[in-house]
């Protein structure tokens, strides 16, 4: 992005927040799902505060990957149906800028109020309180490389039939690496250990999908 198209694509990343404040039901069902899944675990694997323990920092990474996975699907949806999706192609900004406005505003919509509830979910399965600053540099780190991959395939999927049931198959097995080395970074801080080394690599994920992502659905936006 050259400097004369960042004041339109700030203005689209403010009207994509402007939308998230008031509709926030896509946020506020992320964020219970998310709070509800840390709940409802210890009934599943039983109240042992060991155990929890130990299963935490994956529970952590799946629940969080997962919420937010469910406003995906509209995140090019409801501009293509009411004709904004053309307007916005036709306005001069790169499909790809338009997509990487997207997935910024996924993640401030989505990611960061996952982000700040990890310490309630944190609590409810009993993680350590020192692991907690790693658990949400983690989810953080994750749930950017998330909404990154989340816009490729929400892209990739537009129009098509069951898009909605497509985009988790498109999406989760490429986010497998981030739950990995999430739940290491995690485990390593519960222990005692350091746990930059891992969250270096989620950097790294997300490093490598920031010019990625946003390209590949700038390309299928084009196709569309």
């Amino acid at each position: 992005m050259n400097r004369s198209s960042l004041a339109p694509w700030a203005a689209l990343l403010a009207r994509e927040l402007r939308l998230a404040l008031r509709h926030p039901a896509d946020t506020l069902a992320a964020v219970l799902f998310f709070v509800l899944v840390a709940a409802l675990f210890p009934f599943g694997v039983g109240p042992a505060p060991e155990t929890l323990a130990r299963l935490a920092p994956g529970a952590l990474l799946a629940a969080a990957l997962l919420a937010a996975l469910l406003p995906l699907d509209r995140l090019f949806g409801a501009d293509a149906e009411d004709g904004t999706l053309d307007q916005l192609l036709l306005s001069g900004l790169a499909p790809a800028a338009i997509a990487l406005a997207k997935a910024a505003a996924h993640w401030l919509t989505t990611g960061l109020p996952l982000l700040l509830a990890t310490p309630i979910a944190a609590a409810m399965l009993n993680l350590p309180v020192e692991a907690w600053g790693a658990a949400m540099a983690a989810l953080g780190l994750a749930a950017g490389f998330l909404s990154l991959l989340g816009t490729a395939g929400a892209a990739l999927t537009l129009g098509a039939r069951r898009g909605g049931v497509l985009l988790p198959l498109l999406v989760l097995p490429l986010a497998i690496p981030a739950v990995i080395f999430g739940a290491a970074g995690i485990e390593a801080s519960a222990a005692g250990l350091d746990a930059r080394p891992y969250l270096l690599l989620l950097g790294a994920l997300l490093a490598a999908a920031l010019p990625l992502a946003p390209l590949a659905a700038g390309a299928a936006l084009r196709v569309e």
